[in-house]
């Protein structure tokens, strides 16, 4: 599928504020492909559908998790969680993209996880650096993002742990692995080199 007709079927189910926000991922998503040897095509079309569901009933949200047997703790914590998994599903059935990649990357692009592949590293940093976003510590995870992709999905990681623990807020449980699996593996990293 190319990108105008990707876009084309993604735009009646988003708000054109998040419409924008889509297409600054996309273009996100693609530098950072390109920087760090990702599959640029693929990149793009998880950078487009990433938000496919966000706008779907919290209640068939919870139905998809459900009726897929995945983790219940999706439900149980913030239904902004909700709209991955979700969009990971109606993406395959609705739009017809079966590759395993591009879905994945959608379904973990809000928690991150312990072992990301750099596609889904690439659609999670692109998600939180894109141009249209604008919070504290955002301009220093996009100059990190120009030269390390691991040490950038840290930062970023690490800003969304204490902006949710500043709230008195739950963090979801993959995310807490996906920082601790990025901590040990930089770690590693260094002590090698």
């Amino acid at each position: 599928m190319d990108q105008k007709t990707a876009l084309k079927l993604v735009k009646p189910h988003l708000t054109n504020k998040r419409y924008i926000h889509t297409v600054g991922v996309m273009n996100t998503a693609v530098n950072l492909a390109h920087r760090y040897e990702v599959n640029t095509n693929k990149a793009k079309m998880a950078a487009i559908f990433h938000d496919y569901a966000k706008y779907r009933s919290v209640e068939e949200m919870r139905e998809i998790i459900q009726k897929n047997g995945w983790d219940e703790r999706f439900i149980q914590f913030n239904n902004e969680l909700l709209h991955a998994p979700a969009g990971s599903y109606l993406v395959e059935k609705e739009i017809g993209i079966k590759d395993s990649e591009i879905l994945s990357a959608i379904f973990w692009h809000t928690t991150g996880k312990a072992n990301m592949d750099p596609l889904e590293k690439v659609i999670f940093l692109a998600d939180y650096i894109e141009p249209n976003r604008n919070f504290p510590g955002v301009k220093e995870v996009r100059e990190q993002a120009e030269v390390d992709l691991d040490r950038a999905v840290l930062m970023a990681l690490h800003n969304t742990v204490l902006f949710l623990m500043s709230k008195e807020e739950p963090v979801f449980p993959e995310t807490l692995h996906a920082y601790n699996d990025l901590v040990l593996e930089i770690s590693k990293q260094n002590k090698k080199g």
